[in-house]
């Protein structure tokens, strides 16, 4: 099949977990590769261009209540207790990523954004055709999520310097992976600004 444009139809920018971890020293739980937050931080230029663009922006957070009735087999590989609720580097970061108030919200129990939350129904609503992923785990979260939106039909791109992955290998990885799936998914903070600065100027 010949290559798609970087942005079919409407898009929607999924910024997957991004949470107040992200900008402490210690990160509970999850191993993180060096430049981790610093690809956070320029996360937030996307978000700025999403909402200058008009392009919904949806915030996705993991959180698990602190019985841990609802981790799952999460625990029974690396990673230690993560993302609990109550504690500090749980919440989203809403402050750091310049969240506005017409910004949604989808909390998850899952790697994935959309195993078990209302994602696909918001996505119906918002008629989204491009799936733009900013985030973390590049390797785990941003991978599985990425792989919902492609096997629900959607056209996923991936923000290569603005996701973090537990390691360096880890995180080329699951970028090879999600490329093989959709031929130009990976791109760089510039390059997807720039299609939606394009877009906002052909819709004006």
């Amino acid at each position: 099949m010949a290559r798609q444009p970087t942005i079919v139809g409407n898009p929607v920018l999924l910024v997957i977990d991004i949470q107040k971890s992200a900008f402490m020293e210690v990160k509970a739980g999850i191993p993180v590769m060096p430049g981790y937050r610093e690809n956070m931080q320029r996360a937030r230029s996307v978000v700025d261009a999403a909402h200058d663009a008009g392009i919904p922006v949806v915030f996705v957070q993991e959180i698990h209540r602190r019985d841990m009735v609802d981790y799952g087999r999460e625990l029974d590989g690396s990673e230690d207790i993560h993302c609990m609720e109550g504690e500090p580097g749980t919440p989203v970061a809403f402050e750091e990523m310049g969240r506005l108030p017409g910004d949604y919200y989808v909390p998850k129990r899952r790697y994935s954004c959309f195993y078990g939350t209302e994602m696909e129904i918001l996505l119906k609503g918002l008629k989204a055709q491009t799936l733009i992923l900013v985030g973390g785990m590049t390797d785990v979260c941003v991978h599985y999520s990425f792989v919902d939106g492609h096997q629900g039909d959607y056209h996923c791109r991936v923000v290569a310097d603005c996701v973090g992955g537990t390691s360096p290998e880890a995180h080329r990885a699951a970028l090879n992976a999600m490329e093989y799936l959709q031929e130009g998914a990976v791109m760089s903070a510039e390059d997807i600004i720039t299609a939606m600065s394009e877009q906002r100027m052909a819709a004006e």
